[in-house]
């Protein structure tokens, strides 16, 4: 695959960036894309490596040297049919997931691993400019309708591919656009939404119909599912986690969410009453995962006076952990464009208190900071270290702690059954819940997840209903060993 001595001879070379001064002005993309002769180059790097560990690594089994090697040849129309045969939306994943395939790339033990996103991004932007991505509605229609609850990206992979099985597919999206976390979750500056925009009209013209302000079980009654064959509910995580502190009810502590769903929908002329700004503000972010980080390059963008980053667990090491050889998920720090933008990050750092003036509106957080105990058998332990108590001005808190899980308002009203966890609770494998039409994917299924692991799950739980209504199916799927399996 690639250049056989391609690894030896070129460097990893990523996107630039413009510079921070310039990009924090608007709300754009601001990646700079490499030249072809240089991703040629970066193609050439995949190794023949035998046993090509990049699959396992991808939830969606992407057949990564396969088309790694087309790019390398300049046969780029061939590496996106290759792309596109395992995952729909390449768009999505070139830019917003995480890359657990080039953390097991063979060449990431010894080099740095091949630029498998960056590759996959440039192929189906290669791909959409050339005309080549274009709709392909079903030959004949199977007679079978499919209720699919939300627009997320497991909801649309399930979509398309019940869609291309023949079936006649209805998404139902509660908010007022299609998308879901693609729309308003993520920050136009990662992922500017004619993205989403220009894939949704290749789908409609497909022939899927979707149905946008249709919140299932609130203005949609449950029992008008009946009317279709099967549904999948693929409503996401989104139940958001908060803090049991004193001091959270304070004017001045906002959800995460609440704040980026607001300036996407500013930004796009939607009508947002009373919008939370960090202008001119002490803002700090509590949480170090990917939102928090959306929640500083945000605030960056409105002018916040400082930014300040609170994590509870220690900081990363800056090279892989031996906790987590290859070719496992690293534990190690990660730092984002947002960061670089201007952020005080704090690790191993608790908040007692959020401070509020005789108004109720925020003032300060009290803080102390924490080690973790670890005891042989039992949970970790959280230990306050004494002296360390610290007040921090602040105007406003950004609670950026992740989802506890799917709202349970659907499996209430549908009778569907819940693991422990709160996630709807499917026979393994076959992504069935105890009503034998009805099925769920994502997040919903499976917890707070990749975008990777959401159309993987969509396309398994389409696979399956289409072997629940007709018997059999010729969609492909992922199996246990990685490979693509059809019945």
């Amino acid at each position: 695959m690639g250049k056989i001595t391609g690894f030896k001879e070129f460097e990893r070379q990523d996107e630039k960036y413009t510079s921070v001064k310039d990009r924090v002005k608007n709300y754009k993309e601001f990646t700079v894309p490499l030249s072809e002769k240089e991703l040629t180059k970066q193609g050439s790097r995949c190794m023949d490596c035998g046993i090509p560990f990049c699959h396992s690594g991808c939830p969606l089994g992407n057949l990564i040297p396969d088309f790694n090697h087309m790019v390398h040849q300049g046969e780029w129309k061939k590496a996106s049919w290759i792309l596109h045969s395992t995952n729909n939306f390449p768009e999505f994943t070139g830019r917003l997931c995480p890359a657990p395939c080039e953390q097991s790339c063979v060449l990431g033990i010894i080099e740095d691993p091949v630029s498998i996103e960056n590759i996959e991004k440039n192929i189906v932007e290669r791909a959409f400019k050339e005309g080549w991505i274009k709709p392909q509605p079903p030959k004949s229609r199977t007679g079978k309708t499919i209720a699919v609850v939300g627009s997320g990206p497991a909801g649309l992979a399930a979509a398309q591919q019940l869609n291309r099985a023949g079936h006649t597919v209805t998404v139902f999206e509660r908010d007022d656009e299609v998308g879901g976390l693609l729309r308003y979750g993520i920050p136009n500056f990662k992922m500017e939404k004619g993205i989403i925009d220009r894939r949704i009209a290749i789908l409609e013209a497909e022939g899927i119909i979707f149905k946008t302000n249709v919140n299932v079980g609130v203005n949609y009654k449950v029992e008008d599912l009946k009317s279709f064959d099967a549904v999948v509910l693929c409503g996401g995580a989104t139940e958001r986690r908060s803090l049991p502190t004193p001091g959270i009810d304070a004017d001045g502590v906002v959800q995460a969410m609440d704040f980026l769903t607001q300036q996407t929908k500013v930004l796009f002329g939607k009508e947002v009453k009373d919008q939370v700004m960090a202008t001119d503000k002490n803002v700090i972010v509590i949480g170090g995962g990917d939102t928090g980080s959306d929640c500083i390059g945000t605030s960056n963008r409105h002018g916040a006076k400082s930014v300040v980053n609170f994590e509870i667990m220690p900081k990363p090491p800056g090279h892989r952990s031996p906790t987590t050889p290859w070719p496992f998920w690293p534990l190690q720090l990660k730092t984002s464009s947002s960061h670089k933008e201007g952020a005080e990050r704090n690790w191993l750092i608790n908040t007692k208190e959020f401070v509020k003036d005789e108004n109720g509106k925020l003032t300060a957080l009290k803080t102390v900071n924490v080690e973790w105990k670890m005891v042989p058998g039992q949970r970790p332990q959280l230990i306050e270290i004494e002296g360390t108590e610290k007040t921090w001005p602040c105007d406003l808190a950004l609670l950026a702690l992740g989802f506890t899980g799917p709202e349970s308002t659907l499996a209430d009203k549908l009778g569907i059954n819940k693991d422990a966890r709160s996630n709807y609770k499917t026979e393994y494998g076959k992504y069935q819940t105890n009503v034998p039409n009805i099925f769920a994917a994502g997040d919903m299924r499976r917890g707070q997840s990749l975008i990777v692991w959401a159309i993987s799950e969509g396309r398994e739980a389409a696979r399956q209903v289409d072997i629940y209504l007709m018997g059999k199916s010729e969609l492909p799927s992922k199996d246990v060993s990685g490979d693509l399996v059809a019945m």
